[in-house]
């Protein structure tokens, strides 16, 4: 239904910045929701923040004072500003959409890891 490629992760050292972008193609229309997910090793996939068509978001808790998520619905993109980077962020972060009849669609993943 939906395509989704991610890019601008990378290696950063710890109080570090990265901004992860993701665009989507396909069955555009039928996008809702947009966000992104991380799993670092040995853990389960956690939501990172997700954005709505109207605005609105939500963060996990630990990281809504470092971490922004933005979209542009006319050009179906969905971004993470990513701040004071922390060891502990070192993931894999997965962009990922819910459509309107609640059918999901993921990116491909893109490595972040912080370094002290």
């Amino acid at each position: 239904q939906v395509q989704l490629v991610e890019s601008g992760g990378g290696l950063v050292q710890a109080g570090g910045s990265l901004r992860l972008a993701c665009a989507a193609s396909g069955n555009i229309f039928s996008i809702n929701a947009m966000g992104w997910y991380r799993q670092a090793p040995g853990k389960e996939r956690e939501l990172v923040a997700r954005i709505t068509p109207d605005g609105r978001t939500n963060y996990a808790d630990s990281l809504k004072a470092r971490f922004t998520i933005s979209r542009d619905n006319a050009k179906n993109t969905v971004d993470l500003q990513m701040n004071s980077l922390k060891l502990e962020d070192t993931a894999v972060y997965y962009c990922a959409t819910r459509s309107y009849s609640c059918f999901g669609s993921w990116g491909q993943g893109t490595q972040v890891t912080v370094s002290s």
